[in-house]
């Protein structure tokens, strides 16, 4: 939430994620030149710190760009640059990290920012609206004050989004990592590669869809398409507690993909509509994003401590129980923004 309060205090976006850029560059050096505890313990924290600043500060600049009624589809293309960029990303420090050392992973990290840090700089800053940009009226309308940072905790579609991630990421986080387990125990020599293509897979997913979800966005209404992404996560995870074959998993990896897809674009969007006006925008990131951190934190504990006392279908069948509560949550509870934001 500071993070995001941050952002729509600052006067340039582009600043503001020039800096958490170099945040993250300092903590890729600190891995590099000193990977003791205190200098990890250290880095960690300020990568975190900036990572909760940059991605606000992004979906900010795209705002203030292309505005409300053109963000969707904008938010669509950002989730499909993302997507190739963390494969290709992938593949460079894996071949570094196999060919050199596991310290050349985090060189290669810091020369990765610098083609960001020059992007960043050939976004003129009269391109970006900075009313708009932080969820208020833009310039050229009359401008109406920020909704007061505490009444965003009043709104009550925002906390049922924020609750639904809370108990989607609840379920979502550890699915994978316990696949992982899984797959090493049930095919020791290929479960490195069976792991690779269960990350990448989703991967290529988002890739491909992402900017058709942002398109449908605009059409369809948001609603459809989050309970698309809901409905595909306890699917998968009665999938996983019930396919043995290690190969087939990665197929049920595919929903993974679908999962992602919907949300890279559907959860700023949705922050969007409903800060719209407000002057919040990136708060209500912030307030959204807690929300996802505390969820996908208890997740590994809460599959763990079920895989370790009653094995690991009964952990993925648990986990799929919680998506469903949230997708139960959605479907009842949450409206569609999309004519809300709108009317404002």
């Amino acid at each position: 939430m500071p993070g995001g309060a941050l952002v729509d205090a600052a006067r340039s976006e582009r600043l503001v994620g020039g800096l958490a850029i170099a945040a993250i560059c300092f903590s890729a050096l600190g891995y590099a030149v000193l990977p003791v505890f205190p200098m990890v313990l250290s880095a960690a924290v300020l990568h975190s710190l900036a990572s909760c600043v940059l991605g606000p500060a992004i979906a900010a600049i795209s705002l203030g760009l292309v505005g409300h009624v053109a963000i969707g589809e904008r938010l669509g293309r950002n989730a499909r640059f993302a997507s190739v960029g963390n494969g290709l990303a992938a593949a460079a420090m894996g071949a570094c990290g196999y060919l050199i050392s596991a310290r050349a992973v985090f060189v290669v990290t810091v020369i990765l920012l610098v083609p960001a840090l020059l992007a960043l700089r050939g976004i003129a800053p009269a391109e970006i609206d900075p009313e708009r940009a932080h969820g208020a009226t833009p310039r050229r309308r009359v401008d109406k004050p920020p909704t007061k940072p505490g009444d965003l905790m009043h709104n009550r579609p925002l906390l049922i989004f924020a609750g639904c991630l809370l108990l989607f990421h609840l379920a979502n986080a550890a699915m994978l990592p316990l696949m992982g387990s899984v797959v090493t125990m049930r095919s020791a020599r290929w479960a490195t590669v069976l792991i690779a293509a269960c990350i990448v897979v989703p991967q290529l997913v988002v890739a491909a869809l992402s900017p058709w979800v942002g398109r449908r966005a605009q059409i369809w209404g948001r609603r459809p398409l989050l309970l698309i992404g809901f409905a595909a996560l306890p699917i998968r995870g009665i999938l996983f507690a019930s396919v043995s074959n290690p190969e087939l998993l990665v197929i049920v990896q595919l929903l993974d993909g679908v999962t992602a897809a919907v949300f890279s674009v559907m959860v700023p969007l949705v922050i969007a509509d409903l800060t719209r006006g407000t002057g919040r925008f990136n708060l209500g990131q912030g307030i959204v994003g807690t929300f996802i951190g505390i969820g996908a934190t208890l997740s590994a504990t809460l599959a763990g401590y079920i895989s370790d006392h009653l094995g690991s279908p009964a952990a993925f069948a648990g986990l799929a129980a919680i998506a469903f509560v949230g997708l139960t949550v959605a479907w009842f509870l949450m409206p569609e923004t999309r004519d809300a934001a709108e009317a404002g």
